[in-house]
């Protein structure tokens, strides 16, 4: 395999040589199959690890050029060493921008109360309440909607400011792949004059 390659695939990941040298022999040689082998390798290892503690990190915050608009993220690892990391600082301050961009209300959908997630399924299921579609169809639609406003709402379901292609969960599992522990948001605020 060409050694530029593999430097190149280095660059555009962050994974590790050997992993990317692997990437691309199962890829043919092909970078953006190379790429997506170790993103998919990534979330594997995400899995894997987020179970464990997360006692360490730092808290970011972003303030619009303005001065009226900014916000504080909670970015917590396992320990203090890759809390001190620059990729690390980096993804906090970016989740802090993002925060401020988009206004998340909740982290995850477990999070939104039941009463909230209640009355938006009613309020979807009133849209069609005349409509003389079947129960199962009309299910499905609030289904649907409610993945929407779960999009809208909770930050790990959002789509990344900085990357509309991944959400800001899937940025994180990336980012757990390619530092090689637990990473999770703690909390998070937003504050607007």
């Amino acid at each position: 395999m060409d050694n530029s390659l593999v430097v190149k695939l280095r660059q555009m990941t962050g994974a590790g040589m050997m992993d990317c040298r692997m990437a691309l022999e199962d890829a043919n040689g092909d970078m953006e199959a190379a790429a997506d082998i170790l993103r998919k390798k990534g979330m594997v290892k995400a899995a894997k690890r987020g179970e464990r503690e997360t006692r360490e990190g730092v808290v970011a915050i972003y303030s619009h050029s303005n001065k009226k608009l900014g916000a504080m993220v909670e970015l917590l690892s396992e320990t203090d060493f890759v809390a001190r990391n620059a990729d690390f600082q980096t993804l906090a301050n970016d989740l802090a921008m993002h925060v401020a961009a988009m206004n998340p209300l909740y982290l995850s959908p477990e999070d939104v109360p039941q009463e909230v997630i209640g009355k938006e399924r009613e309020i979807y299921s009133e849209e069609f309440a005349g409509s003389g579609k079947p129960k199962e169809i009309v299910d499905k639609i609030v289904d649907n909607k409610m993945g929407k406003f779960y999009e809208d709402t909770c930050l790990l379901n959002q789509r990344f400011v900085k990357d509309e292609d991944v959400t800001v969960g899937d940025l994180i599992k990336q980012k757990i792949g390619v530092i090689g522990e637990n990473i999770r948001v703690g909390r998070f605020a937003r504050f607007e004059i």
